[in-house]
């Protein structure tokens, strides 16, 4: 019930309101046909014991005329009473039947007419009756048509108010899949409408702040290249080797953050789509050592050969930060590349993550006792594999740290 739409449950909900009246109204036709019939019965049966008392007395024309008006009934001509006995021989329903030791009364459907046939001795009538017919029923089918025809109106007037939420969730939807340019318009002022304004709004600002964000990230970033490069072609003048080692790393490490933050101001934006080439998975490991900074480190490769479909550049740097956190917290300065089952294991001997996973994929996150890093690579390395559709495991058997990029639909390792 919490998973149900809103469109389908209000659906359901006048499916049932006009299942309800529908089945009102059949139990009211059913009800008011045995109370129909009832109070036919009670009528002819009425008129049966009066005449037949009447007629007994003999009764004057004018009690009889004020017999009939007192029952609603009309005598039948004497012209048509022959004409009709042959249709009620022919087509007529008996509807009811009664009697005493006075005499006999029949009553006769014919045409929606009722024909009372009152047989006592000499007396022989065929009256008709002539009471006003009872529009209860078509009255109650009117009204039974009227409301479900009116609830039916009611449920097409609602699901035409909420029609616009389909919109506005497409535009949204649009919006957070990297349409930057969207934009949401109602001009009624409604409850939707007010949603939509405020949605519009949201994006509005959220479009300023990104466009404050990367103008500040691309004018923070070239104003730190031109001291760094200016000290980098000023610190190649020192003579002192020690000093200069210690300078020229420092401003290593600057570009270093520099070129992080570029990339992950590139693969995090909304609007960023990988590049996907089908190349092989040496190739692939070849570029990320190739990225890998560090001169100190040893790759051991145990790879099967096999080829990928996956955005290169991007696949490379993952693994480069991860060969290059495993060389820098390893034991032995050493890491081990292996493909198992169409995934890729970075293994390392070391001591195992004081904390979970989860909390190393944060920006700026790290152990105290590792300080060499600014706790931005395996953020950078979570942030590209979910863009390319993989995932980021972490377990530690036997002293050895393994990271493992498993496959996903657009991310396979070592396909044979």
């Amino acid at each position: 019930m919490k998973n149900l739409s809103v469109t389908t449950f209000i659906s359901i909900l006048f499916s049932v309101a006009i299942l309800i009246l529908i089945a009102t109204f059949v139990l009211f036709i059913s009800w008011d046909k045995d109370r129909h019939k009832i109070d036919e019965f009670k009528r002819y049966q009425l008129v049966s014991i009066t005449f037949l008392s009447n007629l007994q007395l003999n009764p004057t024309k004018e009690a009889l005329d004020k017999l009939y008006l007192d029952l609603h009934l009309k005598e039948v001509s004497s012209d048509s009473i022959k004409d009709i006995k042959k249709s009620i021989q022919s087509a007529g329903e008996t509807i009811f039947t009664g009697g005493s030791a006075l005499g006999q009364v029949r009553v006769f459907l014919l045409k929606e007419k009722h024909y009372i046939y009152v047989q006592r001795m000499q007396h022989n009538l065929l009256l008709e009756d002539n009471r006003n017919r009872n529009w209860y029923f078509e009255i109650a089918i009117i009204l039974g048509m009227f409301l479900i025809g009116l609830l039916l109106l009611l449920y097409l007037a609602v699901l035409k108010k909420l029609s616009p939420l389909k919109k506005l969730h497409t535009q949204i939807q649009n919006f957070a899949q990297g349409d930057m340019n969207t934009r949401i318009d109602y001009i009624y002022d409604d409850e939707i409408g007010k949603i939509a304004k405020s949605f519009d709004d949201a994006i509005v600002h959220i479009n300023q702040l990104s466009i404050s964000k990367n103008l500040f990230m691309r004018n923070i970033m070239h104003e730190l290249k031109t001291p760094i490069t200016k000290g980098r072609i000023i610190v190649e003048m020192i003579d002192d080797e020690s000093i200069k080692k210690i300078l020229v790393r420092a401003f290593n490490r600057m570009n270093e953050l520099i070129s992080e933050l570029a990339e992950i101001e590139r693969v995090t934006t909304q609007s960023f789509e990988p590049n996907y080439e089908y190349v092989m998975l040496e190739d692939v490991i070849k570029q990320s050592q190739e990225l890998l900074m560090s001169i100190n480190g040893k790759v051991i490769l145990d790879i099967k050969s096999g080829a990928l479909t996956t955005d290169v550049k991007l696949l490379s740097l993952a693994i480069k930060n991860l060969l290059d956190n495993g060389i820098k917290y390893s034991k032995d300065k050493t890491v081990t590349i292996k493909s198992h089952n169409n995934n890729l294991n970075i293994i390392s001997k070391g001591d195992p993550l004081a904390n979970p996973l989860t909390y190393y994929i944060e920006p700026f996150t790290q152990e105290e006792k590792r300080s060499a890093g600014f706790g931005l690579g395996l953020y950078i390395v979570h942030s590209i594999l979910e863009k390319l559709g993989c995932t980021l495991n972490y377990k530690y058997i036997d002293g050895n740290n393994i990271f493992t990029i498993q496959s996903g639909e657009s991310c396979g390792m070592g396909e044979e």
